[in-house]
């Protein structure tokens, strides 16, 4: 076979290799590794699930999955190989350069349903508001806005999620609830009265994550209704979210995976002397996939592929649940297996 011969045999190949059957092999490869079952916590605590991504590259993932593809080009070198190969002096001919291939990007987010949801604010979906329990609607257009933004610290701002804040947050609420929350904040062992509001808030444990990635995947609803209760009328807001993070352990890409935080919450809004009041009755209550199991102190403490044992994930029984089931809302706490993040 001549080397115009085998030039061509491989260029027929690479051609059967385009840029969305990379896209296909690359999404099989991750689909691979996400679908291991793993565990998960729940969050007042809530649900913990050891899972990691594997960034696949684009030609591993030719090798791993299509390795008919070389065969022909191994076969076609293979009768032309002498017995010793002696390289030979002088420079090397233009075409047979080493050209650089920029490896494909594969999102951390491929192989999961969040790869289809919206990026950060675009999934806080508020409904129209309209007059409602009383209200009208500017009084719920404001309070909407007002949910939104609860949403976006507890959940989004980096300075929560990542450096132990809360302000972002704690300065929202009411002077009330903002008094109990600091009384309550980190505290390792709440009175009756209370409990560690840490849990308030989607905070990684100091120096156990960084973001792979400035996106957050998020999907969800926001219901308006009417209320009556303890002589108060009003709107009641639920917000029911899931939020997808990509991180790794500092500094160590290899670690790469994804945690899916759950944020169910109950808003109660009412007039109280002139005032349009927000007052939370529950909050980030659905649970955190990806986090050990065995760490009660509110952060969340990714659950690695190498992490040590979880104890208490060692123990949980029961069917694994899907931690994207926007309607999945256990009764009582403890640690679940999850069908992976």
């Amino acid at each position: 076979m001549s080397d115009d011969d085998i030039d061509r045999r491989f260029n027929e190949l690479a051609a059967q290799i385009d840029a969305g059957e990379r896209k296909r092999m690359t999404r099989a490869a991750r689909q691979a590794w996400a679908a291991q079952p793993r565990n998960r916590r729940r969050r007042r605590r809530r649900i913990a699930a050891a899972v990691t991504a594997v960034a696949v590259a684009a030609a591993g993932g030719v090798v791993a999955y299509r390795p008919d593809l070389l065969e022909g080009v191994a076969t076609a070198f293979s009768g032309r190989l002498p017995g010793e190969m002696i390289a030979a002096e002088g420079p090397v001919p233009e075409e047979t350069t080493p050209v650089d291939v920029e490896p494909v990007k594969v999102s951390p987010f491929e192989g999961s349903p969040a790869i289809d949801y919206p990026d950060g604010i675009k999934g806080l979906a508020m409904p129209p508001a309209k007059a409602v329990g009383g209200l009208s609607a500017k009084d719920v257009a404001t309070a909407l806005k007002r949910t939104g933004d609860l949403l976006k610290a507890s959940n989004l701002d980096r300075r929560i999620l990542f450096k132990a804040g809360h302000k972002p947050f704690s300065k929202l609420l009411h002077p009330q609830i903002r008094e109990w929350f600091l009384k309550n904040l980190d505290r390792r062992k709440p009175g009756k009265d209370g409990f560690n509001t840490r849990y308030w808030l989607t905070s990684f444990a100091p120096r156990t994550a960084e973001p792979v990635t400035d996106v957050i995947k998020v999907r969800g609803r926001t219901k308006v209704s009417s209320f009556k209760s303890r002589g108060r009328t009003g709107a009641r807001i639920e917000v029911n979210y899931l939020f997808v993070y990509a991180v790794q352990r500092p500094g160590q890409p290899y670690t790469a995976m994804r945690v899916v935080a759950h944020n169910r919450g109950r808003i109660e809004v009412y007039r109280e002397n002139g005032e349009l009041v927000l007052w939370i009755r529950d909050w980030n209550n659905g649970g955190t996939a990806g986090a050990r199991c065995d760490v009660d102190d509110g952060f969340i403490h990714p659950a690695y592929e190498d992490s040590p044992e979880d104890r208490e994930a060692a123990e949980a029984t029961g069917a694994p649940v899907d931690p994207y089931d926007l309607e999945d809302d256990p009764e009582e706490e403890g640690c679940r297996l999850t069908t992976g993040t």
